[in-house]
């Protein structure tokens, strides 16, 4: 018979906030706050204000021109050192600034020249503040 565990909240014993999961293979332990995305969106470079699709810890968009845009996070990173992921639906993303409250990119053209895109998606993975 499988079991089902139903929670509210998870807390670690030792640090309230680290838990720890056995990895593939049983033995291994990968942390898991550490292996969640922090923020992810998904938005349309295209539309007014880079209008967004759906998103998780994002409180804005701002469009700076064409093909560079600025997200703002709902809760802040810790630091400016979290690791990010682009993909858009054609060529490259270059990263501006990285910010505890904001990520600046533009998505370009083939050309290397800035460019709005339709799909623009990225995921964000660091510590929280």
């Amino acid at each position: 018979m499988a079991s089902q565990l139903k929670v509210d909240t998870i807390t670690g014993v030792t640090t309230a906030g680290s838990v720890a999961v056995t990895g593939e293979g049983n033995s291994t332990t990968t942390n898991l706050q550490q292996g969640l995305a922090k923020v992810w969106v998904n938005y349309d470079g295209t539309a007014s204000g880079a209008a967004s699709r759906d998103t998780f810890n994002v409180s804005g968009q701002a469009d700076n021109g064409t093909g560079d845009y600025t997200t703002s996070f709902t809760n802040n990173m810790n630091n400016d050192d979290y690791a990010s992921g682009f993909g858009t639906n054609s060529a490259e993303a270059e990263i501006h600034t990285l910010a505890t409250s904001s990520i600046r990119a533009s998505m370009l053209n083939s050309s290397g020249s800035n460019n709005d895109k339709s799909i623009v998606s990225y995921i964000i993975f660091g510590d929280l503040a």
